[in-house]
């Protein structure tokens, strides 16, 4: 069971997104009925955690097993969903993911995977045009310049 709900005042989510980044790129999607990009990732459910949640929803969206680096942000977000005009209250935390053992870089700069109900089309979108896309959430547009120039993907005990 996710950890959403709706009242009379809007809809909670509890949310969870991936935050790959390769060669000044961001891993973003879009899925059939969305105007605008997003991060990868989902729902947390009752009683899993937001680590397990986030490895789930990108074994289910990427088709990869991924690892967590570490989480980078958590942010409340106030928003009316253009598609279906509701209102939201949402709490997503933000994990940077390693996928260096992973396949995704050989999927291309665009590709397309189809989940269950949806399709999905992912872009490795630079840094720079962010400013020019229509993603959410906006703060992203921002946060991304402020990371480390070097980030540790790899445990270095291995």
């Amino acid at each position: 069971m996710d950890i959403t709900f709706k009242t009379s005042e809007g809809k909670f989510n509890y949310r969870v997104c991936a935050v790959i980044i390769n060669d000044d790129k961001i891993l973003a999607m879009q899925d059939e009925r969305s105007p605008y990009y997003y991060l990868p990732g989902g729902r947390v459910s009752l009683n899993e955690t937001a680590e397990k949640a986030i490895l789930r929803e990108i074994k289910e969206e990427l088709e990869i097993d991924a690892k967590i680096v570490r989480p980078l942000w958590l942010n409340q977000g106030f928003f009316v969903e253009d598609v279906t005009g509701e209102k939201y209250h949402e709490l997503c935390i933000y994990f940077l993911i390693d996928i260096s053992n992973t396949d995704l870089l050989e999927k291309g700069n665009k590709f397309r995977l189809i989940e269950r109900e949806h399709t999905h089309d992912f872009e490795w979108i630079e840094f720079e045009r962010l400013q020019d896309e229509y993603i959410y959430p906006v703060f992203i547009k921002k946060k991304i310049f402020d990371l480390p120039d070097y980030l540790v993907l790899q445990d270095e005990h291995e």
